[in-house]
Formats: structure tokens, C-alpha cells, sequence
């Protein structure tokens, strides 16, 4: 088994938290550093900083936070405001993608690794709606251009969906997930967001959740989310 999806089965990390520790030679295979793709025989022994690691075959859990801004989404221990402290889960679950520091709302933390891979898979296109607050007034060609897409990061964004909710407030609905995506789109046409709230990943919303608290999901929307990452 290549050593990513080892750790990610452990319910310790996700892969791409996996490749950071990689990296840094906080992982090793035998006592020995490893790199990247390597491969985990039956009776090797895998640590990450020392501690033996195993696969976890007990209970997955599942939870939806809404996450307050200035928490970071890190597995991270060292890192201050890290998320795994701030939910203080009494065991090990990682946050699925990421909400920059600043931003709040809407993400689930499991120690399911196998999800994770699927929900993070670029071509599922899995729908996530923000609410975002801008410096300025929202206009109908602003909305357009969001919309048709825009050009960050050597790439243009897919079509999504925007609407008006306010002066210096609009929705947006987003089937990829670049790195500082809206805050980056805003930026390219004249405007700064100064609050974004993600409020929605696919059929899971922040109903029923106060700033920083989280809840389980429930059997109806673990089923769903299931059904729908399988679709």
C-alpha cells in the first residue's frame, strides 16, 4: 500500500497533509525516512514523529462544524488555532479541504481518509455556496463576470452561480475549490472581501449550528452523502 493511503486509512491524516510530512521527514517507514509514493509492506512498522501509527478499523465519525474565523485548518498539532484542538474531539479526525484562517462557516471533520479522497476528487464537482461581503457595492456585470468565470492562477474559473443578497452582499455557488478562490476572483475585478461564510457543501448546511459549534451528522445525511459521492 503507497504510504499516503496507509496514513490516510489510520484516520490520522488526509493525503495531502500526508505529502506535507513527507516532506518535512516526519514519517517513517522502518525508522527509516520515506519519500513520496513509497510503499508499505505487511509488517512494516510506520511512524509519524516517532509514534507508531496503525489502520484504524474502528468507529468513522462524522461532524459539521461552523467554523469561527481565525482557526486554522490544520491537522497540525504545533500550529496555534489549530482546528483538531479547537473541536477537541477526544479522538483523531481531520478537517475535509480547507477554509482559509480568516474565513468562516461550513466543514466537515471526519476519520474516514477514504472520504476525504472522494470528495476532494476535482472532477466530482460537488456544489459549496458562500454568503460574501465585499468593500464595495455589488453590481449586475460584477455578478456576470463571477459567473462566466475569471482569470486567477493561470486558469480560468468555471461557470458558477452568483446572486445579490445585499448592497455589499452576494451568494456565490462554486464547484472547484482553488486555493483562496473568491477572496482571489474578487480581487481580480476591483473588489476586497471583508467576510466570507461558506453555508453549504452539497445537501449539508450550517442549519441548526452557532458559530463554533459542531454536531455529528445524521444517518440521513450520511446516507445521502454516501449516495451522492458514489453517484
Amino acid at each position: 500500500m503507497r504510504i499516503d493511503k496507509y496514513i490516510s486509512v489510520t484516520g490520522l491524516y488526509p493525503r495531502r497533509e500526508t505529502a506535507r510530512l513527507i516532506a518535512a521527514g516526519r514519517i517513517t517507514i522502518n525508522g527509516t525516512g520515506c519519500a513520496a509514493g513509497a510503499i508499505v509492506e505487511p509488517g512494516d512498522i510506520v511512524a509519524v514523529d516517532g509514534v507508531t501509527v496503525t489502520p484504524d478499523r474502528g468507529e468513522r465519525v462524522y461532524l459539521a462544524l461552523n467554523k469561527p474565523a481565525g482557526i486554522t485548518c490544520t491537522a497540525d498539532r504545533q500550529v496555534e488555532g489549530n482546528i483538531v484542538d479547537y473541536v477537541g474531539y477526544p479522538s483523531r479526525i481531520f478537517a475535509v479541504g480547507r477554509l482559509d484562517k480568516q474565513s468562516e462557516g461550513l466543514i466537515l471533520m471526519t476519520n474516514d481518509g477514504s472520504i476525504v479522497n472522494r470528495m476532494m476528487r476535482a472532477e466530482h464537482h460537488h456544489e459549496k455556496e458562500y454568503t460574501v461581503t465585499v468593500d464595495k457595492p455589488v453590481t449586475a456585470d460584477f455578478l456576470q463576470e463571477m459567473a462566466d468565470g475569471v482569470e486567477i492562477l493561470g486558469t480560468r474559473t468555471r461557470p458558477c452561480l452568483t446572486r445579490q443578497l445585499a448592497e455589499k452582499e452576494f451568494s456565490i455557488v462554486l464547484t472547484q475549490g482553488l486555493n483562496l478562490q473568491i477572496r482571489r476572483m474578487c480581487k481580480a475585478l476591483g473588489y476586497r472581501v471583508l467576510r466570507l461564510e461558506r453555508i453549504r457543501i452539497m445537501h449539508l448546511t450550517l442549519s441548526g449550528l452557532s458559530r463554533g459549534e459542531w454536531r455529528m451528522l445524521t444517518l440521513e445525511e450520511l446516507a445521502e452523502l454516501h449516495t451522492r459521492l458514489e453517484g
